[in-house]
Order: structure tokens, then C-alpha cells, then sequence
């Protein structure tokens, strides 16, 4: 497969390294990036916030090819944290020379899937012990996986890998409900608002997330936001 960073594409490369390095800030993460795979070329297309040696070393020695982080991340529906990865094929030739360029090891990639064959991951990594690294991950994994999903549907819309995706088709009601719980309400809220059952509420979510290709209903929030089909509050 080619590498092919968004940063050489020009009219992403401002707005990319911004928002990875304010997901850093948000959170107290040390470095971002995101690699996503085009379902028409093959050709995997990533963005770091990593330093620039880093990032020439790994091109130029193909480590994209042994990198477990993206290996697994790809077969997985779930987020991987990096710890599970040390007993797999190319864990230490690519984190043997990442510590040389000051990367921990303390990492986490989360797996975003879209309707045209697309994959996406969002990884995110922090020089720290492993409690507190188990810490930080509890008050956060929910919003980061939302915030993937973002990235992912961001870049799937940008000239750097395909505009083909079309928009998915929501019902009325599954609309209706997203928009409710984007503003907080929990399925009961929801339920009551508009006169239906807690189950009707949930088979209403269930095909609004599978429709929008997402895991979890913070991911289908946020992708139905991010398409335009409800807006934030």
C-alpha cells in the first residue's frame, strides 16, 4: 500500500494538524494521528502530530506495513489499546525505534468503519504510568470515539481521499430521536417526549446506527452531525 500524507494536500493541512493537536489539548493527550484507508486505490492516508524525524523514519522504512497499531485496529470493531498489541508481529521493530524518537507505547487506536468499505483509526498517545493511563482512558474513550468518527467522516469528505460517499437515508423519526438525545435526553426523555415506548425509542436508535455505520449512539450523533442531517444544541 502507498502512505500518503493529508498534510501534502494543502487545503487540509492547516485545518488537520489543528484539530489533532486540539484533541491533544482537550484531552491532556501528548500526540494524535489518523490513518485512514481509500476502499477505491487501497492507499493509506494519515495525518500526525508526531515530529517530523518520527515521520520521515516511518515512511521511509515502510513500518506502516509491520505497525500493529493499524494491523489490528483494522480487523477490530472495539478500540485497541496498544498494550494487548506487545506479543504481535512488528510490535517491537516499530516501538523499538519510536522510543528512539521519544514515542511511548502508552497509546490507543480507535476503529471507525463507513458505508463504501472505508476504515479509518484515530490513535492517541500519552507518556505515562499505566494507572494513570487507565484513568485517563475512563473519562475519555466515550468522547474520543465520537471525535474519530468526526475525523474519519471529515477526511472521507475531503479531495484527499473520496467524495464519493452518499448521504444515508434517516426516517423522520430516526432524525427526531438523534436530535433529542443530541441534546442530552436520556431514551426515556426521549420516549416521553414524544409518546412512544423506551423499546420504540431504541429500535428507532438501533436503525438509525446502523444506517449511519456507527458503533455506538455518541458515534451516530456525531456522524449524523457532522452530515448535516441534525444539528448541534
Amino acid at each position: 500500500m502507498e502512505l500518503i500524507d493529508l498534510g501534502l494536500a494543502k487545503r487540509n493541512e492547516e485545518s488537520f494538524v489543528t484539530f489533532l493537536d486540539q484533541i491533544c489539548s482537550r484531552f491532556e493527550l501528548d500526540h494524535a494521528a489518523y490513518a485512514g484507508t481509500n476502499p477505491v486505490s487501497g492507499a493509506i492516508h494519515g495525518y500526525v502530530t508526531y515530529p517530523d524525524a518520527w515521520k520521515r523514519h516511518y515512511a521511509e522504512n515502510g513500518l506502516h506495513r509491520l505497525d500493529p497499531t493499524l494491523i489490528m485496529a483494522s480487523k477490530s470493531i472495539a478500540p485497541v489499546d496498544w498494550r494487548r498489541l506487545e506479543r504481535t508481529a512488528g510490535y517491537d521493530t516499530v516501538f523499538r525505534d519510536a522510543r528512539d524518537f521519544g514515542i511511548t507505547e502508552r497509546g490507543l487506536t480507535i476503529p471507525v468503519r463507513g458505508p463504501y468499505g472505508d476504515i479509518g483509526m484515530l490513535s492517541v498517545t500519552r507518556d505515562c504510568s499505566v494507572t494513570e493511563w487507565e484513568k485517563l482512558l475512563r473519562h475519555i474513550l466515550s468522547d474520543l470515539q465520537s471525535v474519530a468518527v468526526h475525523v474519519h467522516d471529515t477526511v472521507m469528505r475531503s479531495d484527499a481521499l473520496s467524495r464519493a460517499l452518499r448521504y444515508p437515508s434517516l426516517s423522520t423519526r430516526e432524525r427526531e430521536i438523534l436530535q433529542w438525545i443530541a441534546a442530552g435526553k436520556s431514551q426515556q426523555d426521549v420516549g416521553d417526549i414524544l409518546g412512544i415506548s423506551h423499546r420504540t425509542v431504541e429500535v428507532h436508535l438501533r436503525s438509525g446506527r446502523e444506517k449511519l455505520y456507527a458503533l455506538t449512539t455518541p458515534q451516530a450523533v456525531g456522524r449524523a452531525i457532522m452530515l448535516g442531517l441534525i444539528y448541534p444544541l
